[in-house]
């Protein structure tokens, strides 16, 4: 029975979550200039750092041509660059430019201003509230993700 209720939670919790993340990320990428995922995507390596391919297609959970065909609009406006690993040709290496790093950060202060005024009528004790369950549920999540990786 408590593993029933708790697949209902995390299924109602995602929804909930990604509605909110949806509304919170689109407003913001409006701002920006550049569409949401293309947003994700810059914001996600520039936190990460150099990365290969695959690497990011798992962490986005996104197809691999998808983000080949995104990584070459980013390349053209000078938000990414892209290098191929000279002891193995068969892999590339994405890196934020210092142009997308500029992008990153904004869209990242944007999405904070958005979060900021959608919580702005929840009292101190219901932030604490929040933020201690989230730290609770990521610290969770984030132990399931490494023993499943």
């Amino acid at each position: 029975m408590a593993r029933k209720r708790f697949i209902e939670l995390i299924e109602e919790h995602g929804v909930v979550l990604e509605r909110l993340l949806t509304r919170i990320q689109q407003f913001p990428s409006q701002k920006v200039g550049y569409n949401r995922q293309q947003l994700m995507v810059l914001v996600d390596l520039y936190v990460s750092g150099r990365s290969k391919l695959k690497e990011i297609a798992r962490r986005q959970c996104m197809p691999t041509p998808n983000l080949c065909i995104m990584f070459r609009k980013l390349e053209a406006e000078g938000l990414v660059v892209r290098t191929v690993d000279e002891n193995d040709r068969r892999n590339t290496w994405y890196a934020v430019t210092s142009k997308g790093q500029k992008v990153a950060n904004k869209f990242k202060d944007a999405v904070m201003d958005t979060i900021e005024q959608f919580c702005r009528n929840l009292s101190g004790a219901e932030e604490n509230k929040l933020a201690e369950c989230f730290e609770y549920i990521n610290g969770i999540l984030k132990r399931v993700e490494e023993q499943n990786a």
